[in-house]
């Protein structure tokens, strides 16, 4: 599909809980957060429009789904629970957008799509974890909102290799480009 217009990154769930593999992390995940960093810092110097995600439920679990009726200890990650903040080496910066959500998309029920319509953004790069679950559902919904995705291969981390590269195999067959970091760096044009 390659890179269209304004390019926006995607940042899924790198928070605390999931960089923890006695919570919900394990696998690759560290590595692709350690990968991001450089993702992220050339996202900055290139002036693209970010966007960080976070699995953020009430307190009271008013706000329960069938996402946390299959996977109860979500409903643990709430405002204040510190398994729910993004990785400090992460940390959003002022102007990156942080897209609080209680499903696995980053664009199901919340104004994210909108926010980079706003700002002209056509090519949505995509980092994060899981690379089975909130990856794959955000770049899913990128695509079938007219974005085109690109899933940075090196920058996404899953609990299990197999999952994560049969999900990377099937994104690129189906709903995006999958690169990784070095590759797509090369291929960015100064915006």
């Amino acid at each position: 599909m390659g890179i269209a217009g304004r390019v926006g990154l995607l940042i899924v769930d790198f928070v605390n809980g999931f960089a923890d593999p006695a919570a919900f992390g394990g696998g690759n995940i560290p590595q692709a957060i350690a990968r991001t960093t450089t993702l992220l810092a050339a996202a900055r110097r290139l002036g693209w429009k970010i966007a960080h995600t976070r699995i953020v439920f009430a307190d009271d679990g008013a706000d329960a789904n069938i996402f946390s009726l299959k996977v109860p200890t979500m409903l643990g990650l709430t405002e204040g629970n510190p398994a729910s903040a993004i990785v400090p080496e992460l940390a959003p910066a002022p102007g990156e957008y942080v897209v609080r959500k209680t499903v696995p998309s980053a664009f199901s029920g919340t104004p994210l799509a909108a926010w980079y319509v706003a700002h002209g953004v056509q090519t949505v790069v995509v980092a994060g974890c899981v690379t089975s679950g909130c990856v794959r559902a955000s770049v899913l919904d990128a695509m079938q909102a007219g974005f085109r995705p690109i899933v940075v291969s090196d920058c996404v981390g899953d609990r299990a290799i197999g999952p994560h590269e049969a999900n990377l195999f099937d994104m690129a067959q189906k709903c995006g480009d999958v690169l990784e970091l070095d590759t797509l760096l090369s291929r960015i044009p100064n915006q």
